[in-house]
């Protein structure tokens, strides 16, 4: 791992690989369901990080993949996963897992990077020309003004010591629109793409910020779900608002709203997120779902045939990030977005000026403020929540303007519109070893004083 600073660099020692968590022996075989989803994880994972990475003119190894994504994941799915065997060709990757089924495949599509299929499914092959490279626009390289306090910060966060047994990968640090720091793990760079995990809702959120303003979409106005249209229909009363901050009163059948069936079992967001039922008033609680992000999508969809999130991305200068679908072509906003640390960085400037790219106004008038507002029921812990941002309005010693965009295992894109500041933190932090933002942003915020 090297750190970045003032063009120089600073060798430390690479971070010890982070010990799986495989849970209890179960008493009983896995179910053909749990099997078949550990599969789809796995292929879709390695076709993705491969792939992707091809696209991004980088290079990733079937090992450093084992030993980062598909290290310490969801209990069920780990021991699973780790003796399953994939094979990659060049429209994807494939993974045994029943012998009287057919394996699981994840196929590759330029410009939209891997999507897994359902089991059994014989459609027609995509094109396998990769796209052309295209070179990182690159940053101006600025000098923080203690470089000794910001390596110190860089290096405790890949030694584990903002998270016993986080495994931190990239860190990419902006200050007034300079960059002032970058650092990788071994097998990381710059032309890296991870999974965004769930920054991908805050992308969803800039997605649908961009729609508003070219469209005049009403926030405040029930939002355009056709399944919803039959007359008395309770769930035709929930607002793209309140899809946004998580406070649909729709079911989640737990924390977070685990969609596997979607990410990794073939199943197609317009066939699963309008089914569920309404079990409270519409903006009368919170309950982080994936199911809000993915309907908001949704709703905007007809504006992506002349507008694509990808075009959106490009305009930001960033090219290496891949807006996943399903196998339906439907986007999977609340999850599915590969991207590198450099890219994620511009997105966070995005917000740094207030919705602006070279003079010309991406996102409304005062989407910043709104996406950073606490309006209506909030979560419990140390931060709040906007629309589609999470808020440091708790947290003592960082500015109340700065949001961020969370993903698990360890996905952090902090903005700091008062400092000018993006501090943007990948990880691969395995189940029951979390990074704490908190206490990162805040020690990162003091060294760059």
């Amino acid at each position: 791992m090297r750190i970045l600073i003032l063009a120089a660099t600073l060798a430390l020692a690479a971070p010890p690989v982070s010990l799986a968590q495989t849970g209890p022996s179960p008493s009983a075989p896995p179910s053909p369901a749990i099997r078949a989803m550990a599969a789809g994880y796995k292929a879709l994972t390695v076709c993705s990080a491969l792939k992707n990475a091809e696209a991004a003119g980088g290079t990733r190894t079937l090992e450093s993949i084992e030993a980062n994504e598909l290290t310490g994941i969801y209990p069920e799915l780990d021991p699973l996963v780790r003796v399953m065997p994939v094979e990659v060709s060049a429209a994807g990757a494939s993974v045994a897992w029943d012998d009287l089924m057919p394996p699981r495949q994840a196929q590759w599509a330029p410009g939209r990077g891997c999507a897994i299929l359902p089991v059994g499914w014989r459609g027609e092959a995509v094109a396998e020309t990769p796209p052309p490279v295209r070179p990182d626009p690159g940053f101006v390289v600025g000098t923080p003004s203690d470089p000794a306090a910001v390596a110190a910060v860089i290096e405790r966060a890949f030694a584990g010591g903002y998270g016993a047994g986080s495994d931190t990968t990239a860190i990419v640090i902006l200050q007034d629109d300079r960059l002032v720091a970058e650092a990788y793990a071994p097998g990381f760079g710059p032309d890296t793409p991870q999974r965004t995990w769930s920054v991908a809702k805050s992308l969803a959120g800039t997605v649908i910020g961009a729609a508003l303003h070219r469209h005049g979409i009403d926030v405040n106005a029930p939002a355009a779900i056709a399944d919803w249209g039959r007359p008395g229909d309770p769930r035709a009363a929930i607002t793209l608002d309140q899809l946004m901050r998580m406070a649909s009163g729709l079911t989640s059948d737990t924390a977070g709203n685990r969609t596997d069936a979607l990410y990794f079992g073939g199943v197609g967001v317009d066939e699963q997120v309008t089914t569920w039922p309404m079990i409270a008033p519409p903006g009368s609680r919170f309950r982080y779902a994936n199911n809000d992000i993915l309907l908001a999508v949704l709703a905007i969809a007809p504006t992506f045939s002349d507008h694509p999130p990808g075009a959106l991305f490009e305009r930001l200068g960033m090219y290496d990030t891949w807006a996943e679908t399903d196998w339906r072509g439907n986007y999977m906003l609340s999850s599915q977005v590969w991207s590198t640390a450099r890219d994620l960085a511009r997105f966070g400037r995005l917000y740094l000026n207030d919705g602006m790219v070279d003079g010309e106004r991406i996102l409304p008038e005062g989407w910043r403020d709104y996406v950073s507002r606490p309006s209506g029921p909030q979560p419990q812990g140390a931060q709040g929540y906007g629309a589609t941002f999470w808020l440091f309005n708790r947290s003592e010693a960082i500015p109340p303007d700065a949001i961020s965009a969370n993903g698990n295992r360890g996905q952090y894109v902090v903005v700091v519109p008062s400092r000018g500041i993006v501090l943007v933190r990948r990880g691969e932090d395995p189940a029951g070893s979390p990074f704490d933002p908190v206490a990162f942003t805040r020690e990162a915020l003091a060294a760059l004083d």
